[in-house]
């Protein structure tokens, strides 16, 4: 696949000690997102509401899965301590589906393999791209980021239940943060990285301000 038709695929996606805390949503947040589900296994969610829980479970999976796999063949850290980071957030989402007594589509499933056939095949993509060099392994990172952001925007928008989007909400700033530091990975090595999926305003706002502190 050469990469204007890996973009074109991507386009239609569903959608260090100093970033540790940072990099996503830390313990306590995630603590306090599973007492708030604690009560909420009885509750009725829309057909948009469920379809997104099991989309993001395993977005959130592949980006996990695929930083994994970056960090084995190039050995930079920041895949290493962002697949930390995504690990806490695909937990997150498992949780939500536990409450809500839905079942877990990434269940059973090893490192690499999922369910939705799009993801599948991106993951495939962005495996390919990514063995090329360490500079396309950190665009790989940038863009899985930007697309993470624009697709649990687009998630945020089909529910009310105030614990499904207080988990979104944890997921947006942790990938604001992955995309700062896959943004200065890439500028330190002297690469200005062009969006993809989110317009370069958007992305000049998140990778030119500071790192948040996520709740």
């Amino acid at each position: 696949m050469d990469r204007k038709q890996f973009l074109s695929r991507a386009l239609v996606w569903g959608g260090v000690s100093t970033l540790g805390a940072a990099l996503g949503a830390p313990a306590a947040a995630l603590a306090r997102a599973r007492a708030q589900t604690t009560a909420l296994s009885s509750s009725t969610l829309s057909p948009d509401e469920i379809a997104g829980l099991y989309f993001m479970r395993e977005e959130e999976k592949l980006a996990h899965d695929v930083y994994l796999a970056l960090y084995a063949r190039w050995g930079t850290p920041v895949f290493d301590q962002i697949a930390t980071s995504e690990a806490d957030h695909t937990a997150a989402v498992l949780n939500l589906l536990n409450r809500y007594a839905l079942p877990d589509p990434a269940a059973a499933l090893g490192p690499g393999v999922f369910q939705d056939a799009l993801l599948q095949g991106l993951y495939d993509g962005l495996m390919a791209q990514g063995a090329m060099s360490e500079i396309e392994a950190l665009k790989v990172g940038a863009l899985i980021e930007e697309t993470d952001i624009r697709d649990i925007r687009e998630r945020v928008l089909q529910t009310d239940e105030a614990a499904i989007r207080d988990v979104y909400d944890h997921l947006l700033c942790g990938s604001r943060n992955h995309l700062r530091a896959f943004d200065r990975q890439l500028r330190s090595r002297g690469v200005i990285y062009t969006p993809v999926v989110i317009t370069l305003q958007e992305w000049d706002a998140i990778a030119l301000s500071p790192i948040e502190r996520c709740r």
